[in-house]
Formats: structure tokens, C-alpha cells, sequence
């Protein structure tokens, strides 16, 4: 693997090919994602992939979810967020607006509901993690998605990680038995890119350097 070409050319895809991918194909993934690092090598991540016939059953449970309780994609916000984060939210939906016109779907349907159906991709990876952890480990688990984007990305696999599933994480333990133990802390959706869709000439922009890094000499 190029990991610096890895690093540049990955992006969430949300549309993609009904192909199955292969449990061989997936353990590999894994295998490489269980090489990121965590505090005192505690190994905190759980992951469970759901496909085929309990995958469509998955979606259809979050689907009707949320169309009864209306909880869609945000910012997760404990308080109000300073304008920039605003700013960069906004920015991105505008960017992507012509491919939903383009699509002819709304923006809102689209995001929402695609993130309840894993984006059509044939296989859904739950992040878990034991509640006898605080939120401190949620940093091991990004670290952990992180390494499983790059190695899917490697394997022609493309992801899309959805923090949205978890304002539905009842319904989930509930169809894929998940013990009550257990925090649900983010989904991806796993499969092959549908290139002709038009979603996925979608690219999200990143800010200039500066606006991220302080040096203290």
C-alpha cells in the first residue's frame, strides 16, 4: 500500500454496487484494522458485520425508526457550536447539492434514510464498545475506523462511516441481539463504489492547514 496516496484519494462513497464481498476479503480488512494502536493495548473495538438477507433487514427496521422518531444527521452538538463548524456544514451541503439535483433527490431523504440503508452497500460494520468503558475509548475506536477505511480503500473496498445509526441503537441490538452491555458507537457501510453514480464524483474539501495548527516554539 501507497499510504500517503491511500490517505489522499479515499472518500466516503454513498451509492454502491450490490456485489457480495467475500468473508475472506473482509477478515482481511479486519485483520488489518486490529493493528491500530490503543491505550495500554486494551483492544477495546467490536466489530460486527452484518450482510445479505440481515443487512436489508437492518435497514428496513432503521428506515421505519426513522421516519416514526425524525432524528436525522447533525453535529451532535452538547452546546452551540462557534459559526466556523456551522460555516464548514454548510459549505459541504452546498457543494453537494448539485449531484442530489442532478440525482433528482432531496438532500434531507437522501442522507437520512441512505444512512439507515448503509447507502445500498451489501455489508454494514457495527463499531462497538463495552459500557464499562467512558468515552475516552471512543478514541481508540476512531483510531481503529480509521486503519479499516485505509485497508478497505487498499482492497478496491469502498466505505462510508454513519454516526446517524446510532440515535437508533435500540432497534439495532435489538435485530442483530447486541447485548444491553454494549454501546453502539458508529456504523460503515462496506461494499463496491457504483461509479456511475453521481454522488461519488462527490469529494468533501478539508481547510487550510492553518486553521488547525498552532506552534509553539
Amino acid at each position: 500500500m501507497d499510504l500517503i496516496k491511500a490517505i489522499q484519494e479515499r472518500k466516503s462513497i454513498r451509492a454502491f454496487k450490490p456485489d457480495p464481498i467475500s468473508k475472506e476479503r473482509i477478515e482481511e480488512v479486519l485483520n488489518l484494522a486490529h493493528h491500530a494502536p490503543s491505550a495500554i493495548n486494551l483492544q477495546p473495538w467490536e466489530f460486527t458485520i452484518v450482510s445479505g438477507e440481515e443487512r436489508e433487514r437492518l435497514s428496513r427496521r432503521l428506515i421505519k425508526a426513522y421516519r416514526e422518531k425524525k432524528i436525522s444527521c447533525g453535529p451532535d452538538a452538547v452546546k452551540p457550536l462557534p459559526k466556523i463548524f456551522g460555516k464548514r456544514g454548510a459549505k459541504t451541503l452546498e457543494a453537494m447539492n448539485p449531484f442530489f439535483k442532478e440525482m433528482g433527490v432531496q438532500s434531507d431523504q437522501f442522507v437520512n434514510e441512505g444512512s439507515c440503508n448503509f447507502y445500498g452497500a451489501p455489508a454494514a460494520i457495527i463499531l462497538c464498545l463495552d459500557d464499562s468503558f467512558s468515552k475516552a475509548r471512543f478514541v481508540d475506536i476512531g483510531i481503529a475506523l480509521a486503519y479499516f477505511v485505509l485497508a478497505a480503500h487498499e482492497f478496491g473496498l469502498a466505505t462510508c462511516p454513519i454516526g446517524l445509526i446510532t440515535a437508533y441503537e435500540d432497534e439495532i441490538k435489538d435485530v442483530l441481539n447486541i447485548p444491553e452491555n454494549k454501546n453502539v458507537v458508529i456504523g460503515i457501510a462496506l461494499g463496491y463504489p457504483d461509479q456511475g453514480s453521481p454522488i461519488n464524483r462527490f469529494k468533501s474539501y478539508r481547510e487550510d492547514l492553518e486553521k488547525f495548527v498552532r506552534w509553539i516554539d
